[in-house]
């Protein structure tokens, strides 16, 4: 089994954990966004998530980093790392999206990416008077959707005609330097979703979870996978606090939950679509972080956190798209302690 791969959120709410920590202020700029992902890119992390948001989800006060004009730049400025750029398809028409997309693949030499999300926030649509769709309507949306993008970066001239678009002798140029597309990565946590990256994506990406429940999702999703002609890869959320000692880095732990027990989630809970499952299994696993945090268990000390990703990298994780805080400052420990360990180990899919 080859090495993970090893990614970092771009902090586009301001902070990844705590949003009052005493020694990261928020900040949601693009400055801070390239000054983190040229540190990861020298670090040796190879990938890169940046979420989408209109506005901020958990204060609508607070600043919100934009996702696709952020990931145009940050492909000028680096060199050798995976963009990922998420999408939320009621936004964008199709046709636009894979425009900008080939643009962004081109200025990056192929290293783009996007992260198809069919959207949970109601406020950013409702507020924008776009129409929130029911749940299982947004996936058949996002369904047509990705497929009139893909058929466009084919670089085929299309004629589609769909319940949501209608497409009519159109050829996009240039073709993408990705090939065969631009990888397209899927995350969710109901049947709809599930179904939609079978047919469409080549990474599902899963939120942080101990390793019975990773296992056991995987499982699931490789039973939907069975009529997908090139199989999925996995990628994994985690928020990371390692130490020289577990009893060290538990103790950081408990501090991080505190101050995030004082970030007001009240906004951001009351925006929450009902149907939306990913939420009702987030409230299982409590913690710091966003999408799982440190429900992946990456909590303790080097040895034991390189060995945690070992194991799940044996049920199949190959990418680790990981959240630190204060970040800089932890993910060059992360960079320094772990990494190596896991160098280290005899890894077994």
């Amino acid at each position: 089994m080859s090495q993970p791969r090893y990614g970092i959120w771009i902090p586009v709410y301001g902070n990844c954990g705590a949003m009052n920590h005493p020694h990261e202020p928020r900040d949601a700029t693009y400055k801070r966004a390239k000054q983190l992902i040229q540190l990861a890119e020298a670090s040796g992390f190879t990938t890169t998530l940046i979420a989408e948001h209109i506005i901020n989800p958990r204060n609508q006060e607070l600043d919100q980093l934009e996702t696709w004009t952020t990931a145009a730049a940050l492909a000028e400025a680096t060199d050798s790392i995976e963009i990922i750029a998420a999408v939320k398809p009621l936004l964008f028409h199709p046709v636009v999206l894979a425009k900008m997309a080939l643009n962004i693949d081109a200025i990056s030499s192929g290293r783009f990416a996007i992260n198809l999300v069919s959207a949970w926030f109601m406020p950013e649509l409702q507020k924008s008077g776009i129409p929130f769709l029911p749940h299982d309507e947004r996936y058949r949306y996002s369904q047509e959707w990705i497929e009139v993008v893909k058929a466009l970066w084919s670089g085929e001239r299309i004629n589609f005609q769909g319940n949501y678009f209608q497409i009519n002798d159109l050829c996009l140029h240039p073709r993408p330097i990705a090939q065969p597309h631009p990888r397209i990565y899927l995350g969710g946590e109901s049947d709809a979703a599930k179904n939609l990256a079978m047919q469409t994506a080549d990474v599902f990406f899963l939120n942080g979870r101990p390793l019975e429940a990773i296992r056991e999702t995987i499982a699931d999703v490789k039973k939907w996978e069975r009529t997908k002609p090139k199989p999925l890869r996995f990628a994994m959320s985690a928020f990371v606090i390692a130490r020289s000692t577990d009893a060290e880095a538990q103790t950081e732990y408990e501090y991080l939950l505190e101050l995030a027990k004082q970030d007001d989630r009240t906004e951001l809970m009351k925006g929450v679509e009902p149907e939306v499952v990913m939420f009702k299994n987030m409230a299982k696993y409590p913690g710091v972080g966003s999408n799982g945090g440190t429900a992946a268990g990456l909590v303790g000390s080097y040895d034991t956190v390189a060995a945690t990703i070992a194991d799940f990298v044996g049920t199949g994780i190959d990418t680790f798209m990981l959240q630190f805080q204060p970040f800089a400052v932890e993910m060059k420990r992360f960079h320094e302690e772990v990494m190596p360990r896991v160098r280290s180990l005899e890894l077994v899919a």
